[in-house]
Order: structure tokens, then C-alpha cells, then sequence
């Protein structure tokens, strides 16, 4: 009798939910472990080496903007390169003003490429449940710091390119005569001669040395660069199914306004089509590069802007 109460008693101990003995989870001991390791990489010798890390990514990008300054400073001259005598190449007339000007490519694009990863890095923080690894405490400002950074660095590494060709070829602007104020029949040159050296009569040498930078396209490297890069960036972001086309159609004019602003330096008789589309080439590999090996946008992020409801609620952590 007694072996029977006891089975029983047994019984019931092991079929009371309430009174089971469950096992440690181990979801909890990984969580509290990633938890423990993420407050000693927050503090102590972890902080001290993040932060040495981004003091050398500012140097990196301090380093990459170099050529870029010291062109744009008129630190070097240009190659002085001669021409063809009876080329009709570099006898366009000069136009003073310019469709699209340096200060409207330089600040339309870094405005609208900061607005737009401003506004998607935000979202991402506040409805994704975004983290970061990183020592800044702000998740707004960690995310900001390596996707700005990151097209950033690309835009100093795209134009130290292009000014470093500039400066090297020294290639001649399509109205270099016109700028130089002289014409094949004041030089008396013989058509077909090579005119190694021409003394201009232009009393603003500023404007002879600018005529010395044709190759390859600034304006297409930089407008292509940066269209390309935000079309990445919405490739990897913008996931909304809602519209199908939306994505595709801001790409689309993203690159439009890239074509366009080349095609002007052709109007403008600024650059040669072979400059322009050497510009092209340039700003795309660029773009690729840094959006898919400098940039995290598509390293183990899975922000997506989208409309799901499961996407909401799920966390993610940044890398």
C-alpha cells in the first residue's frame, strides 16, 4: 500500500506543471552573456581601443582628401601639354556660365545624400529596434557616423582621383583658344605640326590653368558617384511592397540627373565625351566599391524600410 501511495505521490510530483523543475535556458545565459560582454566592450581597455579606431578613420579620411585639396588650391600646376596645330577639338568658344556649377553639384548632392540617409538611418533606430556595438551611447549618431562616413571617404577618394589625372594628363579644355585669346592664324602654325608651348594672351592665368583640366569629367564623376550610391543605398533600405516601381523609379532619376549633369560639361564645352564618360566609368566603381566593401549598408543589416508588421518588432544589431 504504501508502494502504491508512493508511486502515486511520484505521479503527481512529475505530471504539476507548477511543480516541475525546468532546466536553465540557455537563450537567457547567452543573452546575459552577450549583455556582459557588450558593458566590458562599453568600458575599460574596449572603449579605449574604439576609440583609437575612429581616430584612425579620421586619418584615413583626412589622408584620402589630400589630392583632392591640393588640387582645389592650385598647390601643383597642371601638366603643360601642347596640341595639333589645325585641331578642331580645342577651338569651341567659351561660355561663361555653366548649367550645372560646382557649387550646386558639391551641395546638391551631399544635401540630398545626407537627407536621405538622415532620414532612413533615423527610421531604422526608431521603429526597427536598431543596435550598435559602437562606444557613442547615441544610436542616431553611430548610425549617422558610418554611413556618412562611409560616403564620405568615397567622395574624397572619387575626387583626389580625378584631380590627380587632371593634374598628371594636363589635357586641353574644348575652349582652350578661346580662353588662351589666340587662334591658329596668330600662332602661323603649319596644320598638322605639333605646337609644344603657346604664349596666351589672357591676362587671368587662373583661367589657362583651368583649361589645362580636361581629363577626366569632375562633375561626371561626382554626380555618378553620388547617384549611384544613394541608388545602393535605397536598394538596401527601401523595401516598402506597397509600390513595386517606387524604388525603381528614384533609381532611375538618380541616374538621370547623373546622365544629365555629364551631358552639360559637353554643352558647356567643358569636357571632351571621352572625358565625361571616363567620369562616368570612375564614379560608378567608386560607388560599387564603397557601398559594398566600405559602406555596412549591406553587411548583416537587415534595416529594411518596409511596411511589414513583423519588421517592427523585431531587434537587430549593428556591426
Amino acid at each position: 500500500m504504501l508502494d502504491t501511495f508512493g508511486q502515486q505521490s511520484v505521479s503527481v510530483l512529475v505530471t504539476n506543471p507548477d511543480l516541475q523543475i525546468k532546466p536553465a535556458d540557455n537563450k537567457d545565459i547567452g543573452m546575459n552573456h552577450g549583455i556582459g560582454r557588450k558593458f566590458c566592450d562599453m568600458t575599460g581597455p574596449g572603449l579605449s581601443k574604439r576609440k583609437l579606431l575612429v581616430g584612425l578613420d579620421l586619418l584615413c579620411l583626412l589622408l584620402a582628401s589630400i589630392p583632392f585639396f591640393v588640387c582645389e588650391l592650385k598647390a601643383v600646376r597642371p601638366h603643360r601639354t601642347g596640341f595639333i596645330c589645325g585641331d578642331p577639338s580645342i577651338t569651341y568658344p567659351y561660355i561663361h556660365q555653366e548649367v550645372v556649377s560646382d557649387t550646386l553639384l558639391i551641395g546638391g548632392g551631399i544635401l540630398i545624400t545626407a537627407l536621405t540617409i538622415g532620414v532612413g538611418e533615423c527610421y531604422c533606430v526608431r521603429f526597427l529596434g536598431i543596435s550598435s556595438r559602437a562606444f557613442v551611447r547615441n544610436l542616431y549618431v553611430s548610425r549617422l557616423y558610418k554611413e556618412l562616413g562611409g560616403f564620405l571617404f568615397g567622395c574624397f577618394v572619387g575626387q583626389s582621383l580625378t584631380n590627380m589625372a587632371k593634374l598628371s594628363v594636363g589635357r586641353l579644355r574644348p575652349h582652350f583658344l578661346s580662353v588662351c585669346s589666340v587662334t591658329y592664324a596668330s600662332l602661323n602654325c603649319t596644320p598638322g605640326t605639333y605646337v609644344a608651348s603657346v604664349s596666351c594672351r589672357q591676362p587671368d592665368h587662373r583661367l589657362v590653368e583651368e583649361a589645362r583640366k580636361s581629363f577626366f569629367s569632375g562633375h561626371a564623376s561626382f554626380a555618378m558617384y553620388t547617384a549611384l550610391y544613394l541608388a545602393c543605398y535605397l536598394q538596401a533600405r527601401l523595401r516598402w511592397r506597397g509600390a513595386r516601381l517606387l524604388r525603381p523609379m528614384l533609381q532611375f532619376l538618380l541616374l538621370l540627373l547623373a546622365v544629365y549633369t555629364g551631358l552639360t560639361r559637353i554643352s558647356d564645352h567643358r569636357h571632351h565625351p571621352s572625358d565625361v564618360l571616363t567620369g562616368y566609368g570612375q564614379g560608378a566603381l567608386t560607388a560599387y566599391w564603397v557601398a559594398f566593401h566600405v559602406s555596412s549598408m549591406f553587411k548583416r543589416s537587415r534595416c529594411m524600410l518596409s511596411s511589414a508588421p513583423s519588421s517592427l518588432s523585431t531587434h537587430h544589431t549593428i556591426y
